[in-house]
């Protein structure tokens, strides 16, 4: 299912190696996926941007697809996912890039790159996050779950969630079915490489004493102070993140905006809708 021409290959990111797909030659547009998925995600999205002159990057997350899955949950900060992504993008030398993230993709892409603004030309934003929640924000039960003490373990490590149920984040619940649903699966279908999902969802700030609400804040701050080109492509049937859409509008008020019916992994449902946001922005990003 994935596209037949992608380069694939692992880099060190710090004593990591990150799994890496890519395709094209051209400005680069780095494609973040988030929990619990991996680069498998944006196939739709690339096979529409085949004549694109674009370099498409398609990283999986460490401890997420084909990267390094570390046994030790203290290893999953948002610190530390931004370190590692921010690693891969110096060793490949990317200048101009164009942004797309998705769920934790935004913090942590954003994050990354928020360590050398000169190099983002462009972003474009599918259902994330870019910043900490407010004051009065409620946890999803989503993640209120990863919260609880041996039901989080049973559910997450024993039972594979949330891998086994992304169709019930969806618009069209039969998006993610037969053969698709299991290769979200088969990267973590061993017991001992279920770590990250949980601790990515522990990631979430349940408090504001969370260590990932101070990367989160850092992340606003470079989106906001960020002026290039930009669209959003939103889920609105997204019970994750579907409401959290005015809040990026706020972020980035130059950006268009598409809304659509679309769950969660929005990749799944519109990605023709996303590859037209790709080409809008990557057109009208500096020479």
């Amino acid at each position: 299912m994935l596209p037949s021409d992608l380069k694939r290959y692992r880099i060190d990111v710090g004593g990591r190696l990150m799994h890496v797909m890519e395709r094209g030659d051209g400005r680069p547009v780095l494609m973040i996926h988030g929990n619990p998925t991996w680069g498998f995600l944006y196939r739709k999205v690339v096979d529409r941007l085949t004549d694109e002159p674009l370099r498409i990057i398609l990283p999986d997350l460490i401890g997420l697809g084909l990267s390094d899955k570390p046994t030790d949950a203290s290893m999953h900060t948002l610190d530390n996912h931004i370190a590692w992504l921010a690693s891969l993008i110096e060793a490949l030398e990317l200048e101009d890039v164009v942004l797309v993230c998705q769920d934790w993709g935004g913090c942590v892409g954003a994050g990354a790159l928020a360590r050398t603004p000169q190099r983002m030309t462009g972003m474009v934003v599918l259902n994330t996050t870019l910043g900490p929640p407010k004051a009065d924000f409620k946890p999803t039960l989503f993640h209120r779950l990863s919260q609880l003490p041996v039901v989080s373990d049973a559910l997450f490590s024993g039972a594979g969630f949330p891998q086994v149920a992304l169709w019930a984040a969806q618009g069209d619940r039969g998006s993610i079915r037969g053969k698709v649903a299991r290769a979200y699966r088969y990267p973590l279908r061993k017991l001992n490489e279920r770590v990250a999902p949980l601790a990515l969802a522990r990631m979430v700030p349940d408090s504001f004493d969370h260590p990932s609400i101070e990367p989160m804040r850092e992340c606003q701050r470079f989106v906001e102070a960020f002026d290039g080109p930009a669209a959003i492509v939103w889920g609105d049937r997204d019970p994750v993140l579907g409401s959290v859409r005015s809040f990026i509008q706020r972020l980035l008020p130059q950006a268009s905006v598409t809304r659509t019916g679309a769950g969660h992994f929005l990749q799944e449902e519109v990605p023709d809708e996303i590859a037209d946001a790709i080409r809008e922005v990557a057109g009208r990003a500096r020479p």
